[in-house]
């Protein structure tokens, strides 16, 4: 295990803005962190050493978003459905193998 508690830190930005301009909780934001925290566990992935899926405030991407962040690898993608949050877990979390076609710039 490294210095870090965990491997892996997956931020998801919640952020909710309310005065209509677009932002991740306006696209499922909460429910796709909650969805991507149950997978990692499904497969084992969580816990010391491994990964940590976290809630985050605004990470100032919103034009992106919906959008969540890797750590260490400062990895950022964006998302649309359960597929897409398969597809991270699996590929990026798991197999160490970053999803190039969801990646932002």
């Amino acid at each position: 295990m490294s210095d870090s508690h965990y491997a892996q830190h997956v931020f998801f930005c919640l952020n909710r803005r309310t005065d209509g301009r677009e932002c991740c909780a306006s696209r499922d934001a909460e429910a796709m962190q909650a969805y991507a925290k149950d997978r990692v566990k499904a497969l084992g992935l969580n816990g010391p050493g491994k990964v940590r899926v976290n809630k985050a405030g605004c990470l100032d991407r919103c034009e992106h978003g919906p959008v969540i962040v890797v750590y260490p690898e400062a990895v950022w993608y964006t998302y649309v459905d359960r597929e897409d949050i398969d597809e991270i877990v699996e590929s990026h979390l798991r197999d160490g193998h970053p999803v190039e076609r969801l990646r932002l710039p």
